[in-house]
């Protein structure tokens, strides 16, 4: 059986010509064993590709510039998933803030009385202020990094 493969498989190749670098072939499980052919042989049948390369072919002279440029490259999908990841964190910073901010103001749906409703209220300011103050904070520093990896980025551009 390993013979037959192996003189199928020469076969493929010899019919070939040297510049064709892929040679396609069939293979089906069967009742009497494994068959390979250049022909779908049954219902079942699986295409298989062989590649074949060019022992001759050389490497580029100038694979440190090649290596240097994939390099660059690397560093600029790095930059770019980085700068995507300090977007998201904005819109998280966001979203937290208007879900605190939120929360605070119903402090003042559960209230029942007037004058509780005026401390509570005070107070409410109070943590808003706080929920701002904090936001702005985080905001600037997360700014202040997407510039950085903009600037960085646009160095490598």
């Amino acid at each position: 059986m390993k013979a037959s493969i192996t003189a199928l498989f020469s076969s493929l190749f010899i019919t070939f010509s040297p510049a064709l670098t892929a040679a396609e072939y069939y293979k089906c499980v069967t009742d009497k064993g494994t068959v390979f052919s250049q022909f779908p042989c049954g219902n079942r049948a699986t295409k298989h590709r062989i590649t074949v390369t060019d022992p001759d072919i050389q490497a580029p002279d100038n694979y440190v510039k090649q290596l240097n440029e994939l390099e660059r490259e690397q560093i600029i999908k790095r930059l770019e998933a980085e700068i995507r990841s300090q977007k998201h964190r904005l819109d998280i910073l966001s979203r937290e803030r208007d879900r605190a901010q939120y929360q605070q103001e119903q402090r003042l749906n559960r209230i029942l009385s007037d004058s509780q409703s005026k401390q509570i209220s005070k107070d409410i300011q109070k943590q808003l202020n706080s929920i701002n103050k904090q936001y702005q904070r985080d905001v600037k520093k997360a700014n202040k990094k997407l510039t950085d990896l903009e600037k960085k980025l646009a160095r490598y551009n």
